[in-house]
């Protein structure tokens, strides 16, 4: 889980909430030895976890923040009252009536209430809360509490039920439930004022029949920040390896209907990942609310605090990735990722055995290219693929040796010669039109493979019909994150997801260790179907002709409304522009922008407006997932 609280966003502070402190309280704040202690661990995590560009970051951020008020009051989209006020004033047309469910268990009585009171005073009044208490009888208070606000306000509405396990008693409440849409609440956790405001708008103004919100996590007594879960727009790979969607979410009833209500136990710990695998396999759209609006607290024995805190859950989370593959047709399976509770990684079967061309440009360079040559024919995994090596410009004469060597040392490897100047994208090309594959690889002569079975990995999402384009997991040199994924809007264009990170490191929310949809994945290995490739027209040879040609590609197969998909799983060293340089030189440099400009031009709306795949809470000057 991410370490960094969100940022203090004082224009949005709520009324009941106190001015900011004197200048020597701000100071006593910073020089509290809690605070410090507090401090130097955050620090340490981000270091061992994030690498050295994240740390100075984030610590510039904590001191500065310790100069406001730390309360989470101040933070992450809390309304302006004169906003909670005007939604009251003017409820939404035809306003559907929302049932939050809430299975409760031995839920302490102050945090029921708390909960209760959420629910309460929100700005949409047009709810109904179910209550389906199955606490012991040694927990009698929150049932009393709830049979007391049942008498007073005829929208609660409380049972008592054997306890079944959290699967069952949720099934249950659903039965009892009344509305046209439905709503999760934990026992203790809360809702923002705002929230079914907000989730019956997006509903009413997209036509969606699933909405979910960003949350934050708060400690047991709500005043310290343990984290927050700024999501994603809606990403099905994403969303088998993560349950990220979590809270809050609201759906139609006609959309529970056709899922089916989850009461197998078997999935008992997992139920709202089961759930909403189940929901985001019937629904027509899935509209992200980047917004706030759950409240997750976390202590002893909540999922909040670590998945560590139930790890049955992490195996029922296995059996309803695995349950859900199965409803889909993708055959496969899914394993936790070690040392990352919640995250899963999913192997797929192969369903056909087809050619795969993988593409090399070359000059000179025969000690990268032999360390390439090497590794893809150790770590491949799979046999039926052709290596193509796109020889351009060589001077070296030792080059012309290396290359009549190679039919005798690598099977089905062949050089062919591309004459004109350097251009990326016309290399590609040619040889494409080469290549006898219905599947494409393009890689650099700088990419060392690491993990075994590299192209079947590949292949396994690339043999998908709702694929465009596969991406790897990339590592500079000295062990850090060179590509995860691109993310548009980065620095005025594009860059690469959670770039100088650790190798080691999980990333936001388990991005770095679990399947990622993003907009576009690095040229540098890039695999795709041919079909799409030639139907593209190929890597725009003309307009980028060596950058943004791949994320040009990737974007043309996103708006046809395929996926793009990183892969942790396939693992490489990228020794970036070894073999050409950087650009570095005044030609390159003009030649750099001027596929910058074009690029602009062409994906203003992408770059100027937040990435789906991103989030509006992230800065968009670093590929860190830092805060604004």
């Amino acid at each position: 889980m991410p370490q960094t609280a969100p940022q203090n966003q004082p224009q949005n502070r709520p009324a009941d909430v106190a001015p900011a402190d004197s200048v020597g309280a701000m100071a006593r704040r910073l020089l509290d030895p809690a605070h410090l202690a507090d401090l130097a661990r955050r620090s340490a995590a981000t270091l061992r976890e994030r690498g050295a560009q994240q740390l100075w970051r984030d610590v510039t951020f904590r001191v500065g923040l310790a100069f406001h008020h730390d309360s989470w009051r101040h933070r992450a989209d809390i309304p302006l009252r004169r906003e909670l006020k005007a939604q009251r004033a003017a409820p939404l047309p035809g306003a559907p009536r929302v049932s939050v469910v809430v299975p409760v268990y031995n839920t302490p009585l102050p945090f029921f209430r708390q909960m209760l009171r959420s629910v309460r005073r929100q700005t949409y009044a047009n709810w109904q809360l179910v209550l389906v208490d199955a606490s012991d009888a040694a927990h009698p208070a929150p049932g009393a509490l709830a049979q007391k606000w049942a008498a007073r306000d005829a929208r609660i509405l409380y049972k008592k039920i054997e306890n079944r396990g959290i699967a069952a008693n949720t099934t249950a409440g659903f039965g009892l439930a009344e509305g046209d849409c439905i709503a999760l609440l934990d026992h203790d956790d809360l809702l923002y004022p705002n929230a079914l405001y907000e989730s019956v708008q997006t509903l009413q103004n997209t036509g969606a029949d699933l909405v979910y919100s960003d949350e934050i996590v708060l400690s047991a007594d709500l005043k310290k920040l343990g984290g927050y879960h700024f999501k994603p727009d809606f990403a099905p790979d994403y969303l088998r390896g993560n349950n990220y969607i979590t809270h809050l979410a609201v759906f139609t009833r006609a959309l529970l209907e056709a899922a089916g209500a989850y009461e197998d136990p078997a999935f008992d710990g997992a139920q709202d990942h089961d759930l909403l695998l189940r929901l985001t396999e019937k629904a027509r759209r899935v509209e992200h609310i980047q917004k706030v609006l759950y409240v997750w607290r976390g202590h002893a024995g909540s999922t909040a605090a670590g998945m560590e805190a139930k790890p049955y859950a992490i195996a029922a989370g296995e059996r309803a990735i695995d349950a859900h593959l199965q409803r889909v047709g993708l055959p496969g399976c899914a394993r936790a990722v070690p040392g990352a509770p919640g995250a899963f990684q999913l192997r797929y079967e192969l369903t056909a055995r087809p050619l795969i061309s993988v593409l090399i440009p070359n000059k000179d360079h025969t000690g990268d290219l032999e360390r390439c040559l090497s590794s893809l024919y150790k770590n491949a995994g799979y046999d039926n693929y052709e290596v193509l090596i796109l020889e351009n410009n060589s001077t070296d004469p030792d080059t012309e040796a290396f290359y009549a060597a190679l039919p005798a040392r690598y099977p089905r490897c062949r050089v062919l010669r591309y004459r004109g100047p350097f251009n990326f994208s016309a290399i590609n090309n040619f040889g494409a039109r080469q290549a006898n594959g219905e599947h494409l690889l393009l890689l650099n002569n700088d990419i060392e493979i690491l993990s075994p079975g590299f192209l079947r990995e590949l292949l396994s999402y690339s043999q998908r019909p709702d694929v465009g384009a596969v991406g790897a997991k990339l590592y500079y040199p000295d062990d850090t994150i060179q590509h995860a994924g691109v993310i548009m809007g980065i620095n005025g264009s594009a860059g690469h997801s959670h770039k100088s990170y650790p190798r080691a490191a999980v990333g936001d929310l388990y991005r770095l260790v679990t399947t990622q949809n993003y907009m576009a994945v690095t040229g540098a290995c890039l695999m795709t179907k041919a079909e799409l490739y030639r139907a593209a027209g190929g890597l725009d040879e003309e307009n980028f002709a060596v950058a943004y040609n791949d994320v040009d590609y990737c974007l043309k197969l996103w708006q046809q409304g395929l996926l793009n998909v990183f892969t942790p799983c396939a693992e490489a060293y990228h020794y970036e522009s070894k073999s050409r340089g950087l650009d570095t030189t005044p030609e390159n440099e003009a030649r750099y922008q001027r596929e910058k400009a074009a690029f602009y031009a062409k994906y203003k709306p992408y770059i100027d407006n937040y990435d789906p795949y991103y989030n509006p809470h992230f800065n968009n000057l670093f590929e860190n997932f830092g805060l604004k």
